[in-house]
């Protein structure tokens, strides 16, 4: 049974969120307490030490965000609930953490249970936790980490260091300016739509290139891009007109 405490200011949801529960999940998981604050949270936190949180974000007095300023080490699992899709959403899916969107339905719910059944140690918690706080930062919505699921856990990697990523079946591998490459349990079809897609554009059906590090753009034999690193990429027939298109638009603005 995985241990859980809701947070959340509006009564009513934590009422349909608790019951939700112990209609559906009463086997896999069960509610220690449901409280309407962070400050309330932070109390029930330490007393009860959960295995997940269920977090409102949007609250009277501290956001949820500001409950782990509370803590130096993450030692539960977070499931973020909000009704707005938002800038807040999006750093939190580059953090790699869980959400669901209020109203919340059966389906999100078993989906996120099953996600979380594959969990992470505290240590990548905390590092998930980080990079979301790092992103939510930022000045503008360009957010600077990426949380990479691999294998063994996740690795934090700073976007702006990837270079370009290639897909391998069911995997992709992230090859990074310094030469590290990371093969991840993702496709190359989450990483396009989770990178920023002006600066991170598809060029073949196996390829995805930071096109901050495009060095030059060849038509013989065939089309191709040279990578900062000396790599060569093939660049698709389809692919090619958007490549040139996007190209040119980035140097005349």
């Amino acid at each position: 049974m995985i241990t859980c405490i809701i947070i959340d200011d509006e009564k009513p949801a934590r009422e349909f969120l608790t019951k939700l529960i112990e209609k559906y999940f009463g086997q896999k998981l069960i509610v220690l307490d449901a409280v309407e604050s962070v400050e309330k949270g932070v109390e029930r936190i330490n007393k009860l030490h959960p295995e997940l949180i269920f977090l409102d974000i949007e609250m009277k007095g501290e956001d949820g965000f500001q409950l782990f300023k509370y803590f130096d080490n993450v030692f539960f699992d977070i499931i973020f609930t909000t009704a707005h899709k938002d800038y807040a959403i999006d750093a939190i899916k580059h953090a790699a953490i869980d959400y669901l969107l209020k109203p919340i339905n059966f389906v999100d719910m078993n989906d996120a249970i099953k996600r979380l059944e594959r969990k992470q140690t505290a240590s990548t918690n905390q590092q998930r936790i980080n990079a979301l706080l790092e992103n939510l930062n930022t000045d503008s919505n360009q957010f600077n980490k990426l949380a990479i699921p691999t294998s063994t856990g996740y690795e934090l990697e700073k976007i702006s260091n990837i270079l370009y990523c290639e897909g391998l079946d069911n995997y992709a591998k992230i090859v990074t300016l310094q030469g590290k490459e990371i093969v991840i349990t993702k496709t190359l079809k989450y990483l396009e739509e989770t990178l920023p897609s002006n600066v991170f554009i598809r060029i073949h059906k196996s390829t995805l290139v930071n096109l901050n590090y495009v060095t030059s753009y060849s038509r013989a034999d065939g089309y191709s891009v040279t990578m900062t690193n000396g790599k060569q990429l093939d660049v698709s027939f389809r692919k090619n007109e958007f490549l040139v298109n996007t190209i040119f638009k980035n140097k005349n603005e």
